[in-house]
């Protein structure tokens, strides 16, 4: 049972599921007359949460834990990051689109995502007027962070000023402690999004997919390439992978997956083709048994990066570079399968 309170009028208490209680948040969040609901614990938690990662997992994890089965966990996040905002000359590579993240999260166990949309006079807010714009739109019994949290203009706001707040405003604030990963070579590290960058930027693909819990992957729209996979019998779907972080330049095997639910073993190529000059990165994926037509552009394509195979290399013929690929797609027929 939940109190619905709407403005202008009493309260009214009706018997409502979770399911509808959430549809019913939702659905009128984003009008003038929102309605709160009152007596449902809710746990939420402020965060770029890029990668959806096994550390942010570990957060839900202990929302849900604070709150129930009848609670509702909820997720503040960001689209743009506010590095973008702030540092527009700066890419930010992130490790998701919006879509997957969302996905990721609801996947994750998440019962609402609410994305802010960040520009520069919302980034100059207080930590005291974030938190307003927070607790506006929500009444959580809790929040969640790590104990690096930090908010408001120039991250002014930590972890003890969310604490005096939530002494004010009737929350309570747990704090989650980092949760570390093993790497392949036995170090350990903090599961971090900026960890996890940093190890695919290294072509380090294994480690990253440990922190992550699954396997890495890109997604993107097939592009008009050179077409010179197709001229030399390996024809390539050309990615355009937006700024999703791309790793360092080699030949890597994974799966693909189409729109139509088929899924191939991939072979992965990213650089800039030095047997060809080339000076623009690009992401190539050729598909081993696929039948359809890779000419085609405009449809889109996940593919998850599951191997490093080999650095990408100048040859000095172009049946060099035939060789060279066969014995890629036999490494890669070894090393994976669909």
């Amino acid at each position: 049972m939940c109190w619905i309170r709407w403005p202008s009028r009493n309260c009214i208490r009706l018997h409502v599921p979770l399911q509808w209680r959430i549809f019913l948040e939702v659905c009128f969040r984003p009008c003038a007359c929102r309605c709160t609901l009152i007596d449902m614990a809710t746990a939420l938690t402020i965060g770029m949460f890029d990668g959806v990662h096994a550390g942010h997992r570990g957060i839900i994890d202990q929302a849900r834990a604070a709150v129930g089965s009848e609670g509702a966990v909820v997720v503040v996040t960001f689209e743009p990051a506010p590095a973008v905002v702030l540092s527009p000359e700066k890419r930010f590579w992130r490790l998701m689109t919006d879509r997957q993240r969302t996905a990721a999260l609801k996947e994750a166990g998440v019962d609402i995502v609410h994305v802010l949309e960040p520009n520069q006079a919302f980034l100059q807010q207080t930590p005291d007027q974030f938190l307003d714009h927070i607790l506006g739109q929500f009444e959580p019994t809790c929040i969640l962070e790590g104990r690096d949290f930090r908010f408001g203009a120039r991250r002014a706001g930590d972890v003890e000023k969310l604490k005096a707040v939530g002494s004010q405003r009737g929350f309570d604030v747990l704090l989650v402690e980092d949760i570390e990963g093993q790497l392949q070579d036995g170090t350990i590290v903090a599961v971090r999004s900026s960890v996890i960058r940093d190890l695919i930027q290294r072509g380090r693909v294994r480690d990253a997919a440990k922190l992550l819990g699954r396997p890495w992957q890109l997604e993107g729209i097939v592009v008009k390439g050179h077409q010179r996979g197709r001229e030399i019998g390996c024809p390539t779907a050309n990615l355009d992978t937006g700024d999703l972080v791309l790793p360092r330049d080699g030949v890597y095997a994974g799966r693909a997956y189409l729109e139509s639910g088929e899924v191939h073993v991939a072979a992965i190529s990213v650089g800039t083709n030095p047997t060809f000059d080339d000076v623009v990165r690009t992401c190539e994926v050729h598909l081993l048994d696929f039948q359809g037509e890779v000419g085609a552009y405009d449809w889109p394509l996940k593919v998850d990066v599951d191997h490093w195979i080999r650095e990408q290399l100048i040859f000095d013929s172009i049946d060099s570079l035939k060789n060279a690929m066969s014995r890629d797609l036999e490494r890669i027929r070894d090393l994976v399968s669909v």
